[in-house]
Formats: structure tokens, sequence, C-alpha cells
């Protein structure tokens, strides 16, 4: 089995490694025969030149970001910050922020406003600091190794395990593509005033994921710009709406750093729970360290990976910030003119403004219910057709810009578990499939209410996925055989742990509320002998992280020491 092996990183200690243990090493799916001893051999001699290795490059891909790297232009003169510099760097952590803008997170920001007013907001902006931290862990284990996640996985954990984890990770993407799919379809919808219906819609999303995948002939700084501009069409449709309702910026900031929930209730602790299961998505930690491959940087300095390193952080803190903020206008809209509203208040309203939705509200004095579908019809029923239709307008950017993002997500995670490069209009058509045949089923055979109603069960399996994201990420930037002297320090392998720790009971409490809901006894059998195989494979790669960050202890086999995989021709190398 191959895991964990930590070794000097150094090239004088590449000599005495016997030739043995060298042979017997399975090639990579990058280096192919590369990792055979011939390779190895000239890997040492390009060292002891002092000449940067063949070995530490990318290989050819399929994917427009390895292919067409963006340079990264040179100062005059050293200085800690140029604008020049974090120019050519900005891109990637765009893409990956607009994960924190899909059609799932939009419907748990106005459900938290809508249910919990403002008190909330703490909750977002503590799961979205989570989120940066995380992502930052993403990007380095990109820019130092010059492999992303999945690669790495695919080369540290045995056969069975890792394909266990891609199916894992897998399941998570296609439950983020059905909520981008849903939320398109409700789009179309409101935008035609109901003409196109959801099955129209669905189909239309298949057709139009196709079209855009045609910019990447382009090339991928306007492939970037495209992607920038949906996120600011999100920003100027939610901000519209944020300052037609013009919530009360005192409640608004108090909610946001005064950790407090006074007067809540189950529902609302629910729907906390919901709001850090919607933000931190398992297979954004897998695209981020991707995207970070599309910039040249030369790993053989130590000089030009700490200067990445540090400007992929300040554009990821930059473009979360901002999604943030896209976020906190969902929220505070819904909080500041729906909470606490009746179902008979706002169908009296929507009477009188002629709507043709207003049969979506009972004539009852039940607290409002919301989605993204009666977010739309009660915005415009309060705050006239406009307002109704920039939402619609906000939620298609939203769902277009992650369908893709999540098409990408789902290329670099078959390639890299797999060594499986298909084109991406195959991974496209498989994946979309998938996501489309129960989301047309549902709309075609039930309503707009069971169609927002899946968003419930696929925050549930996003929820149940991050450990198979967050674990691996954690185990693989505290490596030091990996990351060399990047490595995570003692202060990071203990938050990481931490915070993962933290966020996966708090996904497994959402996942236990939910499965208590279902009021069926096969279900909860069947839910059961799930959990006892789920919590098994959690367990299996949690030990390992733990031997990985230092618990010797737990080492009960000699994984580590009897280890047979050595990671010479992943190694970064550095000038002394």
């Amino acid at each position: 089995m191959s895991f964990l092996t930590e070794r000097n990183p150094h090239a004088e200690n590449l000599p005495s490694i016997p030739t043995s243990i060298l042979t017997d090493q399975n090639p990579t799916h990058r280096e192919g025969d590369m990792a055979q001893l011939k390779g190895v051999e000239e890997e040492v001699t390009q060292r002891q030149q002092g000449t940067p290795s063949v070995l530490a490059q990318e290989g050819p891909e399929v994917s427009i970001f390895s292919d067409h790297q963006i340079p990264v232009p040179q100062v005059d003169r050293p200085m800690w910050f140029s604008f020049r510099k974090l120019w050519a760097f900005t891109g990637p952590g765009f893409l990956m922020s607009i994960a924190y803008l899909d059609p799932g997170n939009i419907e748990s920001d106005l459900q938290s406003g809508a249910k919990a007013g403002f008190k909330l907001l703490w909750v977002l902006l503590g799961a979205t600091i989570i989120g940066l931290l995380l992502q930052r862990l993403a990007a380095r284990l990109g820019v130092v190794t010059g492999m992303h996640l999945a690669e790495v996985c695919h080369q540290q954990y045995p056969t069975v395990p890792r394909v266990v984890l891609w199916v894992m990770v897998e399941l998570a993407i296609i439950g983020s593509d059905m909520q981008e799919v849903i939320g398109c379809a409700i789009a179309f919808n409101l935008l035609s005033a109901g003409r196109i219906p959801l099955w129209a819609g669905v189909i239309i999303t298949i057709v139009d994921t196709f079209v855009f995948l045609f910019l990447d002939n382009y090339g991928l700084r306007k492939l970037e710009t495209f992607f920038g501009l949906l996120i600011t069409i999100m920003a100027i449709t939610f901000g519209y709406e944020y300052v037609t309702v013009h919530p009360d910026q005192g409640e608004l900031l108090k909610g946001m750093f005064l950790p407090y929930c006074k007067g809540c209730g189950p529902s609302q602790m629910e729907q906390a729970v919901g709001v850090i299961g919607a933000v931190i998505m398992p297979h954004n930690i897998y695209l981020h360290s991707a995207l970070v491959k599309s910039r040249q940087i030369d790993r053989s300095s130590k000089t030009e990976v700490k200067e990445a390193n540090k400007y992929f952080f300040i554009e990821s803190t930059i473009a979360l910030f901002i999604s943030f903020l896209i976020n906190v206008f969902v929220v505070a809209v819904f909080a500041e003119a729906f909470y606490g509203r009746t179902n008979m208040e706002v169908h009296d309203v929507c009477s009188a403004a002629d709507s043709p939705h207003t049969s979506l509200f009972p004539l009852n004095n039940q607290t409002l219910q919301v989605d993204i579908y009666k977010g739309g019809v009660v915005l415009g029923c309060f705050f006239g057709p406009a307002a109704l239709y920039i939402w619609a307008v906000g939620i298609l950017a939203a769902g277009q810009s992650s369908t893709m993002t999540g098409t990408y997500s789902g290329q670099f995670v078959m390639e890299g578990f797999l060594n499986l490069r298909w084109s991406r209009f195959s991974r496209v058509l498989l994946t979309r499939s998938i996501a489309i045949t129960p989301t047309l089923l549902v709309a075609v055979f039930q309503d707009v209410t069971h169609l927002t109603g899946m968003n419930d069960f696929l925050n549930v399996l996003q929820s149940m996925q991050l450990p198979f994201a967050l674990i691996p990420i954690l185990t693989f930037t505290s490596l030091s055989s990996l990351m060399s002297e990047f490595a995570n320090g003692l202060y990071w392998k203990i938050w990481g742990g931490v915070v993962i720790l933290l966020v996966c009971c708090i996904n497994m409490y959402f996942v236990v509320v939910y499965v208590g809901t279902l009021n069926t006894v096969w279900l909860y059998v069947l839910a059961a002998f799930l959990c006892i195989a789920y919590l098994g494979f959690v367990g299996y790669l949690a030990w390992l992280c733990l031997i990985a960050l230092g618990v010797s202890c737990l080492d009960v086999f000699g994984r580590v020491r009897n280890d047979t995989l050595v990671l010479i021709e992943q190694q970064p190398e550095f000038d002394t």
C-alpha cells in the first residue's frame, strides 16, 4: 500500500535510495515511464546540476487551465506587493468563488433571512472565513506540487479507497449540478412569465452549457473575463434588490458581528447548519487546487512559489469578499421584507398586485416559507415586476456560472482519480445526463414545489461529501515529503484538524435532522447501514490524516516505515 512516506526531499539523499524500491514503483498517471529508474537517475543529475526538473513540470492535459498558462511579469526591483503581479494571478480565485454563489447558496441565504432575520449573518461570515482558509490549503497544494488534489489522491491512496473517494466526489458534483439545473429552469420560467415550463428550462440548460464550452476556444483570459461578467451581473441584480428594499443597516451589522440568535428555535438552528453546508462545497477544494496551475510558476525557485502562494491568497480573499457581499444582499433583502410574515399577508399583497402566482400562498396564518421560485414571486408582489425579473436574471447568472465551474471540477476529478481523460463535451454529456434525468422527471410529473424541495436533499448530499475533500487536503498539505518546507506547521495542523472536525460534526447533525424527517422505518434501516459504511470510510481517512499530522502511535501497521512509494518525481526542488 502506498501512503505517507516522510523522506528528506533534498537531492543529496536521492542516490542512497535502493534501486529495488525505485523499480517497484507504479508509474503515476502524469509522468508515465518517467517514474522508472532511468527517469529518477536523470532527476538526480538535474538536481546536482542545479537545473529545473522536467519531472516537476506539468504534462499535457485536455484542460485549458493547464494548456494555456499565463506568464507572470517580472518586476525590476524586489517589492512586497505588485499590482501587475496580482493582476496576472487574478482569475482562479474568482472562478472558485462562484461555488459560493450557486443557486443552492442563494436559496440558503433567502431562507436564512426569511426564517431568522439578520440573526444568522454571523454564521455566514464565519463559514466564508473558514472556506477561505480551506481554499488557501487547496491553492498551496497546487502551487507547490504542480498537481491538483485528485492527482495526489491517485498517487497516495490505495486502489479501493481511491475509487470510493472518487465516487463520493462525483456524487457531490452531480448533486451540485442538479441544484444549478433547478435554478436555471426556475429562472427561465420566471423570465418568461411561465411561458417556458420547468421541463423546457431543464432542457435549455443542457444546450446552453455546451454553447458556453466553446468559450474555451477564445483563450483562458477571455474565459475568466466571462465568469467575471457573470459575477458582476449577480452583484448588480441582487444589489438592486438590496437598494430597493433598503434593509436596516444597524440590525444588519449587529447580526453580522454579534454571534447570537435570540429567540431562535430548532428551525433557525437547522438553517444555521444549512448555511455552513451550502457555503463550503467539497468539489470546490478539488477545483481550486487545479485552477492555480494555469499560471507559469518556476517550482525550482522557492521565491516564486512563496510569491505565488501570497498572491493567490490575496486574490481569493478579494473574490470571497465579493461573494460574501452578494450573499449578504440576499439575506438582508428577505430578512427586512419577509421575516415574520404570514401566508395570509403575502396572499393579500399578491392579490392586490394582480399577480398570477397568488395561489402559491394559502389563506392561513402560518409563517411564510420561501424558496428560489417563491422568492422571486414575493419580490414581484411587494416591489413590482422589475424586482421579479431582475431576481430571475441574477438566479440565471448564478446557475450558468456554477454549471461551468462544476463541469471543470468534474473533468479534473475524473482525470486525477482515474487517469481517464475525456473531452469536456463527453464529460458534460455524462454528468449532465445523470443530473438531468431525475430533475426532468420531477419537472414533468410534479410541480415547482417538489422541484425546489429537492434542494434540501441535495444540501444534505453535499454535507455528507465534505469529509472527502477536507480530510485529504489537510492530510497532503501536512506532508513534508510532498510540500517540503511549505507543509503545514503545528498551528495549521491543529487549527485545520479542529475546523474540519467542527464542520463535519455540524454537517452530520444536519444529515441526522434530515433523516429524522423521513418517517419511514425501512428508510431508517437503510440509512443506518449506509451510516455505518460511511463513518467507517471517514474513520479510515481520518486515521491516515492523523498519521500525517504526526500522531505516529496510530501507525500500528508500520504503514509509514514500510511504505515503498517514494515521492521523488513530484517533490518540489528549490535552489539553495
